[in-house]
């Protein structure tokens, strides 16, 4: 079945769009210079659009990252693609960050783990298996300090590909892990291209939401929150 998505990930400073159609990138935008993403995700899904000459009614299927990530950016990609769902009553589809991430290196044959820098020493994290072109998940989508994560990975065996934000923060945390490496520029972040290729799998899976039921995934309380709770407490 042709299915045209279109995938949207704003869980970190980076932000891009992408239309997807056949196992085919029709379009991808990526901006990471700074601005807010409430200024730029509609701006770049509105030009993608026009240039494409592909209509809001032809989308199929909405995806996004839905965390973990910045609460902020979680939320504003969220909300983007519930309202386009909502107007066009469309499905959805909800892609782990982390999960989303590891479909960078679907060529490779390769333990991939993801961390995305969640502040105070932790990392949001998951690692995974690539294997023949298909993504064997080894853990759940997790918080989990550096310390912490050092010492599984001392238990590893096999080579080891670090990506995301915290991938550097992990990185230079265990040079003496000869096993371990860097993942390059170009593969190292997050990409709406590879949340589309998720959310291709999962909709052959039936596993497509409404836009109702999409919710941001943050895997621990905002620091506001937490801020709020110890007050309760005192």
């Amino acid at each position: 079945m042709t299915m045209l998505i279109l995938s949207v990930d704003s869980s970190a400073s980076p932000a891009s769009v992408c239309l997807f159609q056949d196992n085919k990138i029709l379009s991808e935008y990526y901006i990471n210079v700074g601005l807010t993403h409430s200024q730029t995700l509609v701006a770049m899904i509105e030009s993608m659009l026009t240039v494409t000459g592909i209509k809001s009614e032809d989308i199929d299927l909405y995806a996004v990252n839905s965390g973990p990530g910045s609460f902020t950016g979680v939320r504003i990609g969220v909300s983007a693609v519930k309202g386009m769902a909502y107007a066009q009553n469309k499905p959805c589809i909800a892609v782990s960050t982390l999960h989303s991430m590891a479909a960078n290196f679907l060529s490779d044959n390769a333990v991939v783990c993801s961390c995305m820098d969640a502040r105070r020493h932790q990392v949001y994290n998951a690692v995974f298996r690539i294997h023949n072109g298909e993504i064997e998940r080894l853990c759940d989508d997790r918080a989990i300090s550096v310390a912490d994560l050092i010492e599984e990975l001392k238990e590893t065996d096999e080579p080891v590909i670090l990506v995301g934000d915290g991938a550097e923060l992990v990185y230079y945390s265990c040079e003496e892990l000869n096993e371990v490496h860097l993942a390059p520029p170009a593969q190292r972040f997050q990409r709406a291209s590879s949340v589309a290729v998720i959310a291709a799998e999962k909709a052959k899976k039936g596993e497509m939401i409404s836009p109702a039921s999409l919710m941001p995934s943050y895997l621990r309380l905002s620091q506001a929150e937490r801020e709020r709770m110890e007050k309760q407490k005192g």
